[in-house]
């Protein structure tokens, strides 16, 4: 079954009969063109002269370049690049530049196109189970509470697993198998990550487990609800974060797929 929400632009697909929801966020961050083709972050997008960037307006398509200006304080003004004014409003994101070696893949917005990818390949084979494709997680994750709350009144959903892409760190290494992540700025139940963790050991699937004091993501949404929902995020490492040159190790994303498979088998 699918629901769609015109209002949330968001997705849910359901299997069977659901006790655990997958949330893989489907925005990512970019750039709003306020006035004189100056720039405005939409989440956490890194910045530098030698990125592109595309979109479109009124008048047509859009490849413009970027042009950071530092302030003798320190401060930055990021202005669009372009022959003529750009439309008020209109967004902007880095320019595609998939990349492919033998080992890993490397393009913009693997954050969170990898995720989405991930959950349609467990949906090929999920029996019982709900896939979340939200929006706005970059930006505080407004769709979430909605669907979340959705699944929980229509199928008593009380688990969740987020299916994003997280951060090469000090503690999480390309090549050491997805990520299982015990917190970040905020912490999900103990006895719910006990489960997992162990389930995971079980299947004898390569996996690392990271231990932040930063980040969000649709879990810090549910989190902050008021709706009794667990959660965890799982996830393949990246570095090159919230650039046009994200990268992530090849094998790291096959065991993504069979981490997520496995857990919603066993949950």
């Amino acid at each position: 079954m699918i629901f769609g929400n015109q209002l949330q632009d968001a997705l849910i697909l359901i299997f069977g009969e659901p006790t655990t929801a997958i949330y893989a966020h489907m925005d990512n961050i970019g750039f709003t063109v306020g006035y004189d083709n100056n720039l405005i972050k939409i989440g956490g997008p890194k910045v530098s002269d030698e990125y592109h960037l595309v979109g479109s307006d009124s008048r047509g398509e859009i490849e413009a370049g970027m042009l950071v200006i530092r302030n003798e304080d320190g401060h930055e003004r990021l202005q669009c690049v372009f022959e003529r004014p750009i439309d008020r409003g209109t967004n902007m994101c880095f320019k595609p530049n998939f990349r492919e070696t033998v080992d890993f893949v490397q393009s913009p917005y693997l954050d969170n196109r990898l995720g989405v990818w991930v959950a349609l390949e467990v949906a090929k084979t999920l029996k019982n189970g709900a896939i979340v494709f939200s929006t706005y997680e970059e930006t505080s994750g407004n769709s979430v509470g909605f669907l979340a709350k959705f699944l929980l009144d229509r199928y008593a959903v009380r688990q969740s697993l987020i299916c994003d892409i997280t951060w090469i760190t000090e503690g999480v290494s390309h090549g050491e198998g997805v990520a299982v992540s015990l917190r970040d700025a905020s912490v999900p139940r103990k006895a719910y990550l006990n489960r997992i963790v162990s389930i995971a050991e079980k299947s004898g699937i390569p996996f690392q487990l990271e231990v932040e004091s930063a980040g969000g993501s649709d879990g810090t949404v549910l989190q902050r609800s008021s709706l009794p929902i667990d959660w965890c995020f799982i996830g393949a490492p990246e570095d090159g974060v919230h650039s046009p040159d994200e990268k992530v190790y090849k094998k790291d994303i096959e065991g993504m797929v069979r981490m997520y498979d496995h857990l919603m088998k066993n949950l």
